[in-house]
């Protein structure tokens, strides 16, 4: 066995073993991660000492650290998306006299995208320093059960105000901190949030149009070329009628990249619309994706005050104050003075 052959086995096991990790997170004595930190000590007597470290420091810089790497990505699946939008459908949608302000759509929604990237990104999503930290710490009250007073960031060296997370990937504790997203470079915090959820959803809604317009047009094709009233002869040499599955492998054949792009489009818009409904679920109830994952060790329920049942802790968010008002702190979060008002 190769070295290359012994890499790629082994980081696809560290993959894995992420991957398990993170599912596993919360529950440090169950099976299945018991399991994953057996395999790990018994794979790393076989793998070189050397591997492990190249490997380690590779993850790590990459799913630890602040790094443009993905963002690069993004920008080159936009571009490969929409390059092949504008050479291939665009063209071929214009000579079939589709509308154009439907073939213009994912162009508007592009600025749109690229606007609500920028300022996600280059936003400050909530960095708690010496000089705001009094002010910040007052905004939210300490449910006694995700958020403790008196807890101290052993690295910004201050005590935590409720709904705060010291980011690893920014070295900073950030306010109302939600999670740090990879593809904007940045936390998404209480000033930011606002910026990610537009940026998330005309990136949505980017996807879902270049596909609609896509499969129209791959529609129109089939239609104008009478193809599903046609018969083609198998390998058998027998005559039959065309079905769907000669029907995409013909259009496969024909434009193998427009067929390509639709279904990488339909999978993002997919798991795009997903993490929306995601995203707005949380926004209604007055959740963060960090207190969401944190609540899921607890019951949880959206009453007023935490309790103890069983002898267990159940978690019960007391930020939420109605879906208008839970909607609204996402574009304006309140200040110190507006909580004094309530």
């Amino acid at each position: 066995m190769d070295f290359l052959t012994l890499f790629l086995i082994y980081l696809c096991f560290v993959l894995a073993t992420v991957a398990l990790l993170c599912i596993c997170s919360g529950r440090k004595e169950s099976f299945l991660a018991r399991s994953v930190n057996s395999a790990s000590q018994v794979l790393s007597f076989i793998i070189p000492t050397q591997l492990q470290r190249v490997t380690q420091r590779a993850l790590h810089r990459l799913f630890h650290t602040r790094s443009c790497l993905f963002v690069v990505l993004h920008i080159a699946l936009q571009a490969a998306v929409y390059g092949e939008y504008t050479w291939e459908v665009f063209v071929y949608c214009w000579e079939l006299q589709f509308h154009l302000l439907l073939l213009l759509l994912p162009y508007l929604l592009l600025a749109g995208n690229i606007g609500c990237f920028i300022l996600c990104s280059r936003a400050n999503p909530g960095k708690i320093t010496k000089s705001d930290h009094a002010a910040l710490v007052k905004i939210y009250a300490y449910d006694g059960v995700l958020f403790q007073k008196g807890v101290v960031c052993p690295t910004c060296d201050m005590e935590k105000p409720a709904r705060s997370k010291h980011c690893s990937f920014c070295n900073v504790c950030v306010h109302r901190f939600d999670h740090h997203c990879v593809w904007v470079n940045n936390c998404i915090g209480a000033f930011n949030a606002k910026y990610f959820f537009l940026y998330l959803l005309t990136l949505t809604a980017m996807a879902a149009t270049i596909a609609t317009v896509t499969a129209a047009f791959l529609i129109q094709v089939v239609l104008l070329s009478n193809m599903m009233h046609g018969s083609y002869i198998d390998d058998q040499g027998q005559e039959r009628a065309v079905e769907i599955l000669f029907l995409i492998q013909h259009l496969f054949l024909t434009f193998p990249r427009i067929v390509f792009m639709l279904g990488f489009v339909i999978l993002l818009a997919l798991v795009l619309s997903a993490y929306c409904c995601f995203n707005l679920y949380l926004a209604l109830t007055n959740q963060t994706a960090n207190e969401w994952y944190k609540s899921r060790r607890y019951g949880c329920s959206h009453h007023l005050t935490p309790q103890r049942r069983d002898r267990q802790v159940v978690y019960k968010n007391i930020y939420s104050e109605g879906v208008w008002r839970n909607l609204k702190e996402i574009f304006k979060p309140p200040t110190l003075t507006e909580r004094k008002k309530k």
